[in-house]
């Protein structure tokens, strides 16, 4: 049995430091709602192209890192995070073969959902007034989908990640 070794794993964790600096980068008080979800996209592309390496745990621990960024409740986005790999990893062999297009309503559906939960999770803590503002966080994560796994599949293929 031919054992496949690790190459550049390292280049998966960059892309996620660089999600977590952008999810908390500043933005104007007017585009806070249209923040797109850096983290999740980042681990939705990384759980479709390597699934036996980016997991649930990978997601809670980054989910981790992203509330004591935040300093939101301990656990929230470990949580949403959590859910949101589930639900890739649930639906991995029938988003491989989906068009960008099909791809990119799925990765709605799905976001949409985490930022319901995330907006029933800041409204039972008190922290947030309760908005469906939070679901174009969603929306422009979904637009840029295509964009996110374009670039990360040209790296992945460049720097033989697997």
């Amino acid at each position: 049995m031919v054992s496949t070794r690790s190459r550049n794993g390292w280049v998966v964790w960059l892309t996620f430091v660089i999600g977590l600096l952008l999810s908390v980068s500043p933005l104007p008080q007017f585009m806070e709602v249209f923040r797109p979800m850096w983290l999740a996209l980042l681990l939705a592309f990384w759980t479709l192209a390597l699934p036996h390496k980016v997991g649930m745990t990978t997601a809670f621990v980054l989910g981790l890192a992203e509330d004591v960024l935040y300093g939101t409740l301990l656990g929230q986005n470990a949580l949403v995070l959590t859910l949101i790999t589930f639900l890739v990893l649930t639906l991995q062999q029938r988003l491989r073969m989906f068009p960008m297009w099909q791809q990119s309503l799925v990765i709605l559906v799905i976001f949409g959902l985490a930022q319901l939960i995330q907006l029933w999770l800041s409204a039972l803590t008190g922290n947030r007034l309760p908005t469906l503002a939070l679901i174009w966080s969603a929306v422009i994560s979904a637009l840029l989908w295509p964009w996110i796994s374009f670039a990360l599949r040209g790296l992945r293929v460049r720097l033989s990640i697997n």
